[in-house]
């Protein structure tokens, strides 16, 4: 279903989780319900939001490294200068 981008599987597999006997599957089937659309949407559609998350891990990682060694000044120079 993943790498074959088969979203519309997902209602059938969903049914399925929900017969089998393990516990922690109908609770995994009732949050990928609530969601269902945007989950059927990521499995069929290409596209990627790996640029958009590029973007803010570009701008988070600095200010991650820092955090409680240096002041704003220091992390407004690095991210300056790195851009």
């Amino acid at each position: 279903m993943l790498a074959e981008r088969q979203g519309e599987r997902l209602p059938g597999w969903l049914d399925a989780v929900r017969q089998d006997d393990l516990p922690s599957l109908p609770t995994l089937a009732a949050g990928i319900d609530r969601g269902r659309d945007a989950v059927i949407a990521g499995l069929t559609l290409h596209g990627s939001p790996g640029t958009v998350e590029g973007h803010a891990n570009r701008i988070k990682m600095p200010k991650r490294r820092m955090f409680g060694r240096a002041g704003f000044s220091l992390l407004r120079k690095r991210v300056l200068l790195a851009s």
